[in-house]
């Protein structure tokens, strides 16, 4: 018998959770089931076990708008996120809702009947389910694997080599000479994480980063919740912190030269001499790529007292003991860590058709940061890469639960956002606001950037909040169908609803 479900949720991550607090909420009439491809919660924070693995962004703005950061740590180890959310489903009582060990193989959005008919692996088992409505929660990249490249006789090497996406389990790096390829958030976190481990660690970077470092613990927040409700404390956090980045960014933007002055005076302070400023001076302005933090300068700190080194050169091949750099320098390693970014890819694979017609994403636009064009009955949480990811999923999430009143309140059982060739551009919905090599990647996946309202991808949480609140449903884009137009869906809807 096929198993009926009014909104779908695929994904028990921080998105998909936060989309499920919102939706209990906000639309307590609407059913819904959140689908989970693996045995946990977490997503991000449950998969990766690398050393040291901790939030890139500061919790009071990582963390959702209903529910409080209670530690005092400015950035948060994997454990500690996966705990906070497993809190958030105990506080909302979630569990009941999830259905872990369910990978959704294949989606098809039925006209006639107006659902989505659904494939679903069910621990190896597949069964037939319907939705009125998904929500794709399941970020962009592949958790299958990680982004490798093919190293010249990278055969040849003899020792282990390690992508962080599947770190061993209990890898002994005591003694080892371990070689990091890579400059982002994962290689700068790895590296004073196996320093402590007496691991004997190079990062080698094609290219420097812009790393600024913030102090580990948010004493005005600690001081606030002392004087204040929690909650009132948070939320002043909170919003300091939205400002703060906001701030930042512009300014980048607007006066690039002042910011990457004020950076790397911060590095030299922080390297006191010690290390050579070439490997911290980036040849791109300040967030043309991501910026990356470390907290209380650790990173800076194992470099300065020569426990971890630093290399800037490009690989010419794999040898059997190490790596071989353009400039004929040898890196000796036991171990190699690549790394070097994730497989950019939407909702885990998933194949997704109208009417048996594939959708293909990089065709489409996104309307209003939350559906795609001319699909039926779906959105997608794809949260911002120049700020804290969570930020986007509670304006969004509070959008499509509006829509989902109002949807209810006029009976209609279907919402399409009619796309419009004119607004498409050639850039990724990503693309236009970094040139990071994984923004690159996704340029094959990502639905296009709109060249206007409500296509553009506005890359800024105060102008999402803001249009998503005034939207009016009557603009015209949104395609509404009513339930009776259309008598078969009409009975599908009452039998299962």
């Amino acid at each position: 018998m096929t198993q009926h479900i009014n909104t779908l949720v695929i994904g028990a991550g921080i998105s998909g959770i936060g989309v499920a607090v919102h939706m209990q909420q906000n639309s307590p009439q609407r059913d819904f089931i959140i689908l989970e491809r693996r045995d946990r919660i977490g997503g991000t924070w449950s998969l990766f076990k690398y050393p040291g693995i901790r939030s890139d962004s500061d919790m009071s703005t990582f963390g959702y708008k209903f529910k409080p950061w209670r530690e005092d740590k400015v950035l948060a180890e994997a454990g500690a996120i996966c705990n906070y959310l497993q809190e958030t489903i105990d506080e909302y009582h979630l569990q009941s809702k999830i259905r872990f060990n369910h990978a959704l193989n294949a989606a098809n959005w039925n006209t006639e009947k107006q659902l989505w008919e659904l494939e679903i692996d069910n621990n190896g088992s597949v069964e037939q389910w319907t939705a009125n409505f998904v929500i794709g929660c399941t970020g962009y990249y592949n958790y299958e694997h990680g982004f490798q490249p093919k190293y010249v006789d990278q055969d040849k090497f003899k020792g282990q080599l390690i992508h962080p996406q599947h770190w061993p389990e209990n890898l002994d790096v005591v003694g080892k000479k371990v070689v990091i390829i890579g400059s982002g958030a994962t290689a700068i976190t790895l590296v004073p994480a196996l320093a402590k481990q007496d691991a004997i660690v190079t990062m080698l970077q094609r290219s420097p980063t812009y790393i600024a470092s913030i102090p580990s613990i948010d004493f005005v927040y600690n001081k606030l919740r002392k004087i204040l409700p929690e909650s009132v404390a948070y939320n002043l956090t909170r919003k300091r912190n939205i400002g703060f980045q906001r701030a930042i960014y512009k300014f980048s933007k607007s006066n690039p030269e002042a910011v990457k002055k004020f950076l790397l005076a911060g590095v030299k302070m922080q390297l006191k001499g010690k290390v050579d400023m070439k490997h911290f001076t980036p040849n791109y302005n300040p967030w043309d790529q991501r910026l990356c933090v470390v907290p209380d300068g650790d990173l800076f700190k194992v470099l300065r007292e020569g426990k971890a080194f630093i290399e800037t050169d490009h690989i010419e091949k794999f040898v059997e003991h190490g790596i071989q750099l353009k400039s004929g320098k040898v890196l000796e390693a036991d171990i190699i860590v690549s790394a070097t970014g994730l497989e950019i890819q939407l909702l885990g694979g998933l194949n997704a058709s109208i009417d048996g017609k594939a959708i293909e994403t990089k065709e489409h636009l996104m309307y209003q940061g939350s559906m795609i064009s001319d699909v039926p009955n779906f959105a997608l949480i794809i949260g911002y890469t120049n700020a804290s990811w969570t930020l986007k999923v509670d304006i969004v999430a509070e959008y499509l639960c509006r829509l989902f009143n109002y949807m209810d309140k006029h009976g209609f059982a279907t919402v399409t956002p009619q796309g419009d060739e004119s607004a498409k551009s050639t850039v990724s919905l990503m693309g236009s606001n970094l040139t990071s090599g994984y923004i690159k990647r996704a340029e094959q996946v990502m639905p296009r950037q709109g060249l206007k309202d409500p296509w553009a991808g506005r890359a800024s949480y105060y102008a999402d909040r803001d249009a998503l609140q005034k939207a009016n449903f009557k603009d015209g884009i949104l395609k509404f169908v009513s339930l009776t137009a259309n008598p078969k869906a009409k009975k599908r809807i009452k039998l299962f609803g």
